[in-house]
């Protein structure tokens, strides 16, 4: 379900943004800018859609087109010219729809023009598409290639065990290949498929009743400097060779895109993995399955624009390859949800619907804060304080269900906030920052990683921060509750100290570039739960009473929830079902995830296939599935299904599986946890349920001279984001 949007353009007063774009935030708007929306052009009765990606974001030298003709004019009479050159003959007829259709190959680099007319001559009415081509190596739109930059294609493991081996070139492209695969009637993973038809060759009944030959055509290649791969359903010996026209009998029309978990050591390389293509429920469901290691944070950290570049492109070849799928749906855990969240957001249209595992609403916020945050109150702990704690003040001053959690946080999450704690073992060391032996070398931190959203800060040279933590009362609501004493609470917050540019700690607390705050809103780094109409499934396991402590916590999922009902009003298209760990992390093992997965491919189909005038929220309400509610699944041997609205610290379900809440929390923010640098109100004695002697009412407000944090109000240069798909700069054409 190929979707197109009318965009803003940068400082311009379409769509009711108006001069907000132009608002100066340091790196826009001569940086960001917004992708008008020009996939479409109409005149004479013609109209020429670009299909396979928005026109002024066409990649790869090719595009695929549909030319609706005017009913008066017999579709063999049209002409088609690509820069002046004929081109009709690329084109077929589609007589259904009075339509043609066409992959037109040939496009130069940058503008190109597309012209449609009827007769023999270029006399009759006609009209006239732009069409701007960029390299398949990118960038597009999320800005200049990431210097340096690690191929990883000799470490890439095809299905079959073989290596792509080494690159061809600087942007680490590889030939591309197709492989076919099957899978046997024991199971197991996928095995090559022979010259002759095995004998254990498994059978498949897909979506709408085909069975086929269980036979997997899996592409692979490299895009946008990702290693890409499509798995589809399709059997060499009796489908003709897939075509944007003739898709295999296997498919059912629609595709899975998976995005993969992770984040450090994600910066400065291309990636041996993709999300997984091959997974057994998706490919008898008869989806096409594709990936790109660009779309796994454990090789792309975060940068959710370079993420939603690459998906973009695979799935512009994707149509041009298969054809146009009914509907595109996310796939991925963890990291893999932040992906889907902010890709839905900020480039709609890619994505028309979302399958999360352990969500969080977005990474370089709601994610990384909680590890940052559990940082630094770890090395208080540690290394910092006056007085004592017992460890279970220390569990509540975190506020998450398990101490673990605390150092879990603190010592395998937090190293993404450092220039040079964790970066990517094929990056060599020559190469890395140092601030004495290289400080121009290569910073391994989320900031770096999207610099050309943030900008630099003039000073240093390196990426601007939205870090900020002045005013934040670590430990309130335990001081509140008489949990700690008046003197550990001061203690605390007197020491408690942030990070310095290169991600050390230090005595001062943290204050955020305005630039980098502002960007963060702006540009959607920060999730402002605005997605209103896109089906969203939140499936989470429950991880917070795990022994090790785990960064996965049940209160991520109520603070995008939170967000989309700040935002549009309701939360009627997201549907969350919690469960235990029984079936590991986010597994197709697991037959609450397989029938969601069904449940939301009813959805959107559905929503594909409707005509009716209604409203977007209208026809999402009535055509989401009865059985598709909230519930969460108790932890006995046969677990009972609860359905109820799942909602925070509140109901039979957080009985089972209670959410807690995290440092910024505990200090009071809500539970939405938006808020990058919060507004200030002076210190009163009356704001506290607890008595201060007048020595510490002195120091409280010496410790908080600009005042303390205001959660009622929203948080300084807290905004709408300015506009969708948002260019932070590409190839120059």
């Amino acid at each position: 379900m190929q979707r197109l949007f009318g965009q803003v353009r940068c400082g311009g007063d379409a769509g009711g943004i108006g001069g907000r774009v132009a608002v100066a935030i340091a790196v826009a708007c001569a940086l960001v800018g917004v992708t008008p929306d020009r996939s479409s052009a109409q005149s004479g009765g013609f109209a020429i859609t670009s299909v396979s990606a928005r026109a002024g974001l066409v990649t790869g030298g090719d595009v695929l087109l549909r030319i609706a003709v005017p009913g008066g004019v017999g579709v063999g009479g049209v002409r088609v010219t690509l820069n002046g050159t004929d081109v009709t003959s690329m084109f077929r007829r589609d007589d259904a729809n009075h339509a043609l259709v066409g992959l037109v190959t040939g496009l130069a680099p940058g503008s190109n023009t597309v012209s449609v007319w009827s007769g023999p001559s270029n006399g009759a009415a006609g009209a006239e598409l732009t069409v701007v081509n960029h390299p398949i190596v990118g960038p597009v739109f999320s800005g200049p290639h990431e210097v340096p930059f690690i191929c990883e294609t000799e470490q890439f493991e095809l299905q079959s065990g073989e290596t792509l081996g080494a690159a061809l070139d600087a942007n680490c492209s590889i030939a591309r290949r197709v492989d076919y695969y099957y899978r046997s009637t024991d199971g197991g993973d996928l095995k090559p498929l022979p010259a002759m038809t095995p004998s254990d060759m498994a059978d498949v009944t897909v979506s709408g009743g085909a069975t086929v030959p269980y036979i997997v055509r899996i592409e692979t290649g490299t895009i946008n400097r990702a290693i890409y791969q499509i798995a589809i359903l399709h059997d060499p010996g009796q489908d003709a060779d897939p075509d944007f026209a003739t898709p295999p009998s296997g498919w059912n029309g629609s595709l899975l895109y998976t995005f993969g978990g992770g984040c450090e050591p994600g910066w400065y390389r291309q990636g041996a993995s993709t999300a997984g293509v091959d997974d057994d429920a998706h490919l008898v469901r008869g989806y096409a399955v594709a990936s790109a290691s660009l779309d796994v944070g454990g090789n792309n950290c975060y940068n959710d624009a370079l993420s939603a570049e690459t998906m973009m492109m695979v799935k512009e070849h994707f149509i041009e390859t298969y054809g146009e799928p009914l509907y595109t749906v996310g796939w991925g855990t963890s990291g893999g949800s932040i992906q889907q969240q902010l890709i839905a957001q900020n480039y709609p249209g890619l994505l028309d619907g979302l399958i999360l595992g352990r969500s969080f609403a977005d990474g370089q916020f709601a994610s990384s804060t909680t590890s940052g945050e559990a940082r630094i109150l770890a090395h208080y702990f540690d290394e910092r304080a006056a007085v004592e704690y017992t460890d279970e003040q220390k569990r509540q001053i975190a506020g998450f269900g398990n101490l673990a959690t605390l150092d879990n946080l603190a010592r395998l999450r937090a190293p993404r906030f450092a220039a040079n704690e964790e970066c990517p073992d094929v990056l060599p060391a020559a190469q890395r920052y140092d601030p004495a032996t290289n400080p121009e070398g290569a910073r391994c931190n989320l900031w770096d990683h999207t610099v050309h959203v943030y900008g630099r800060d003039p000073a240093t040279g390196f990426a601007r921060r939205p870090l900020d933590n002045v005013g934040v009362q670590y430990g309130l609501a335990v001081l509140e509750s008489g949990d700690i004493a008046t003197e550990q609470f001061l203690d605390l917050n007197e020491k408690i100290g942030g990070f310095d540019i290169d991600g050390n700690l230090v005595a001062e607390r943290m204050v955020a570039d305005p630039a980098a705050t502002d960007a963060a809103y702006r540009t959607g780094r920060v999730n402002g739960g605005g997605v209103a109409t896109v089906p969203i499934l939140d499936y989470r396991t429950y991880y917070d009473d795990l022994p090790r402590g785990d960064v996965h916590l049940r209160f991520q999922s109520f603070a995008t929830r939170a967000r989309m009902e700040a935002a549009n009003g309701h939360s009627d298209n997201l549907v969350m079902l919690h469960h235990d760990r029984r079936y590991g992390a986010f597994s197709t093992t697991s037959p609450v995830l397989r029938e969601g997965l069904d449940q939301l491919g009813e959805w959107l189909t559905a929503l594909a296939t409707d005509a009716s005038s209604d409203t977007p929220e209208t026809t999402l309400r009535r055509t989401k599935p009865a059985g598709l509610v909230d519930a969460c699944w108790t932890s006995d041997e046969v677990p009972t299904k609860i359905v109820e609205r799942l909602a925070y610290q509140s109901g039979r379900c957080d009985e089972i599986y209670p959410a807690f809440s995290y440092p910024r929390g505990v200090a009071g923010s809500p539970i939405a946890g938006d808020i990058i640098k919060c507004q200030l109100k002076p210190v009163d004695p009356a704001d506290y349920g607890v008595s201060f002697t007048a020595e510490e009412m002195a120091r409280l407000r010496a410790i908080f001279p600009e005042g303390v944090c205001d959660w009622s109000k929203p948080g300084v240069g807290q905004q709408p984001l300015a506009g969708t798909w948002l260019s932070f700069g590409g190839d120059e054409h």
